[in-house]
């Protein structure tokens, strides 16, 4: 993310994740999360239930889902998206 004097930090578009700190780029998803119109989230209930499936799950790796290649908690957290396990976990 960028921040310049006084305007609020911007996502950085062209930043590659190699390219940014780790905690940076973790820090960056958890705000933009927060961030997202509440109306595309699940409830905090469902996305807590939905992320404790995927601490259960062995396609889960350092945070990543081996199935699709997404990070589970921006998936979990949108109301469209489901497990792309097969089974489907939620």
């Amino acid at each position: 993310m960028e921040n310049t004097g006084n305007q609020p930090k911007r996502f950085c578009r062209k930043c590659l994740l190699q390219d940014m700190d780790e905690g940076q780029y973790f820090d960056d998803m958890r705000k933009y999360i927060e961030n997202l119109d509440e109306e595309l989230k699940v409830s905090s209930q469902l996305y807590d239930r939905r992320l404790a499936f995927c601490r259960e799950c062995d396609h889960l790796i350092s945070g990543m889902c081996r199935i699709c290649g997404c990070f589970v908690e921006m998936r979990a957290v949108m109301k469209k998206n489901n497990c792309p396990g097969i089974p489907k976990k939620w």
